[in-house]
C-alpha cells in the first residue's frame, strides 16, 4: 500500500472517495461536486478531475455532460457481469500463480479466512476475504491482470455492502478451505473449479443480496 505522504494526490482522493461509495457512504445516483471535494483535500481541481477519471474507469462513477459525475448505479446484470469476470481472471491468475504458492503464502491465506470467520461487521469480513483473494494470486505475476480483479473486487464489494448493509451474519468460508484443501495437495484443476464457481455464486444470488450465506 502507498505511503500516504508520498501518494499522488489524485490517487488518494480516489481511493478515498471510492472508499466511500462502495461501503454506501456515498449512495449511487449522488453527485461529485468538484470544489467541495476540492475544498475537503485542499487541492485544485486537477487532481480532483484525475480522481473522477480512475473512479469513472472502475466503474463506481459516470460523467455526463454539462451535469457533472455521480455515483453509478448498478443492475443485476452488473453483478454478474462482474461475477463472470472475475471467475474467468482469477482462474486464470490462479493457474499461473499456482507452481509459486509456498506453504506460508497458503498459511496465511488460511489466517485471512479464521479472520474472516470472526469478521463483526461486512466491512471486516471483505477486507479478510479480498486478502485471501488476493494471496493465491498475487504469484501470478501478471500486473495488468491483478489490477483488473482488483477493480472488479472492489464492484464485488460494494454489491455485497449494498446488501449486507441492513443485517449481518458472519459466514463460514467452507469454499475457501476447499480451494486450499485442493491447493496444498497439489490439485490445481480441483483448486481453479472451486474458485470459479465459488466467484460466480455472486453472480447468481437473487436481489436480497444477504441471502448469500457462505460465500463471498
Amino acid at each position: 500500500m502507498s505511503n500516504a505522504k508520498s501518494e499522488p494526490l489524485a490517487a488518494r482522493i480516489s481511493r478515498e472517495l471510492a472508499s466511500r461509495i462502495i461501503s454506501g457512504q456515498i449512495e449511487a445516483g449522488a453527485r461529485l461536486r468538484q470544489d467541495h471535494i476540492a475544498e475537503e483535500f485542499g487541492a485544485s481541481h486537477v487532481p480532483v478531475r484525475e480522481a473522477f477519471r480512475r473512479l469513472e474507469a472502475q466503474g463506481l462513477v459516470e460523467s455526463e455532460p454539462h451535469r457533472g459525475v455521480r455515483v453509478a448505479g448498478f443492475s443485476l446484470e452488473e453483478v454478474r457481469e462482474v461475477a463472470e469476470m472475475r471467475a474467468a481472471l482469477e482462474v486464470l491468475a490462479l493457474r499461473n500463480a499456482a507452481p509459486h504458492l509456498t506453504k506460508a503464502i497458503l498459511d496465511e491465506a488460511e489466517e485471512a479466512t479464521r479472520a474472516g470467520d470472526h469478521a463483526g461487521d461486512v466491512q471486516a469480513w471483505e477486507e479478510a476475504n479480498r486478502k485471501f483473494h488476493r494471496l493465491i494470486i498475487t504469484p501470478c505475476g501478471m500486473p495488468r491482470l491483478l489490477r483488473t480483479i482488483e477493480d472488479l473486487h472492489a464492484a464485488s464489494a460494494r454489491f455485497l455492502f449494498s446488501g449486507w448493509r441492513a443485517e449481518w451474519e458472519t459466514p463460514t468460508d467452507r469454499d475457501h478451505r476447499a480451494i486450499l484443501a485442493a491447493l496444498r495437495s497439489g490439485d490445481i484443476e480441483a483448486a481453479t473449479a472451486l474458485l470459479a464457481r465459488h466467484v460466480q455464486w455472486i453472480g447468481k444470488m437473487p436481489k436480497r443480496q444477504n441471502a448469500l450465506g457462505d460465500r463471498s
